[in-house]
């Protein structure tokens, strides 16, 4: 019985830990940088890394944890996952205003089409999630890790498909958690590849 007790424990723990690893924000960090790394030199890699990473998690997170601390002050119990889909909606409108910038500044500062395009597909994925959201609560974390990987193929070849290994792991402490059903886990994945697949092919031709 304590045996079984430590397992679950053990296997919520590390649900919540990949949760807040995969959280979308915070996985566009290591994307855009080993992006960049490749393109750009050591300089010009620091600066557009840091455009990057202020747009798609900085502004992001401190927006979300503001909003969160907003609702915990008014007594409404809340947390990064957010875990009623109505809630979502304005935090996903704040986000989604940040990427729509963070790409106009990488796209006026001529950063590598690629790092432009992965800023845009953060955008436009986030947009689409937020209409599909007024309806049915799709999984940002898998999107979050597929779009990203897509690029990074796209980039790299076969080699980018390191960047998703994570994905299944993701998909599954999402059900784990029971903060998705399997078929928001798996739609968020399919579309994170498909649509951002879409938009390089629309966007580099």
């Amino acid at each position: 019985m304590t045996v079984h007790f430590i397992k679950d424990d053990f296997k919520k723990q590390f649900a919540v830990f990949i949760s807040y690893i995969a959280y979308a924000p915070i996985i566009s960090i290591p994307a855009f940088a080993i992006m960049n790394y490749y393109f750009l030199n050591f300089h010009d890699f620091i600066v557009i890394t840091t455009i990057c990473a202020i747009f798609t998690c900085i502004l992001p997170v401190l927006f979300v944890l503001r909003w969160i601390e907003g609702k915990r002050h008014h007594g409404q119990e809340m947390d990064m996952d957010i875990p009623e889909r109505k809630d979502r909606n304005y935090p996903l409108i704040i986000v989604i205003l940040s990427y729509f910038i963070g790409t106009a500044v990488l796209y006026a500062i001529n950063a590598p089409i690629l790092t432009t395009i992965l800023m845009f597909s953060y955008f436009s994925n986030t947009l689409i999630v937020f209409f599909i959201n007024l309806y049915w609560k799709i999984s940002i974390h898998a999107m979050g890790v597929a779009g990203p990987t897509t690029v990074l193929i796209y980039a790299f070849g076969p080699i980018g498909c390191l960047f998703g290994a994570i994905i299944p792991i993701v998909m599954w402490s999402r059900v784990y958690l029971k903060r998705h059903t399997v078929g928001q886990v798996v739609t968020g994945a399919l579309l994170g590849f498909i649509l951002t697949t879409l938009q390089i092919h629309l966007l580099i031709h």
